[in-house]
């Protein structure tokens, strides 16, 4: 299956992630969820965190395997998941769903991100074959 989203695209999408998760307590109005606060902190605190050591163009101190990368963001955002049900805030609806985004928003990015990293012709002979698959399915190539 074609991934669509890159190594760079991913780096992206978490360091996004680490900003914005962390203050979604004061985004989504539920900073008095003690709970659910400092999971949003410690989610983006650790996303960072594995996010700058990773071997990446995109990491600052390049230790951690991309692939091991994808895992880590595969388990936390199940946690994210699970986490209102775990830690007894099921029933908070903004902190929930804030948690269920995030935690959604996260299992996307790792499912849907392709682990390989493709380097100069290998990545031109990617980037062709994906465009004239494309062009035969909308039945412009002859």
């Amino acid at each position: 299956m074609n991934k669509p989203i890159s190594k760079n695209l991913h780096g992206l999408i978490d360091y996004t992630y680490a900003a914005i998760v962390p203050v979604l307590p004061e985004l989504a109005g539920f900073r008095k969820r003690e709970t659910a606060k400092v999971l949003c902190r410690s989610l983006g605190a650790g996303a960072l965190t594995y996010t700058l050591l990773t071997k990446a163009r995109w990491g600052l101190i390049p230790l951690l395997p991309f692939k091991a990368h994808l895992a880590i963001d595969l388990s936390v955002s199940c946690l994210a998941l699970a986490a209102p049900w775990l830690l007894g805030f099921s029933r908070k609806k903004t902190a929930r769903n804030a948690l269920l985004a995030a935690g959604i928003i996260g299992l996307t990015a790792s499912l849907l991100t392709d682990p390989e990293e493709k380097h100069g012709r290998e990545q031109l002979i990617y980037s062709f074959n994906r465009q004239e698959i494309a062009s035969q399915k909308m039945g412009l190539a002859g």
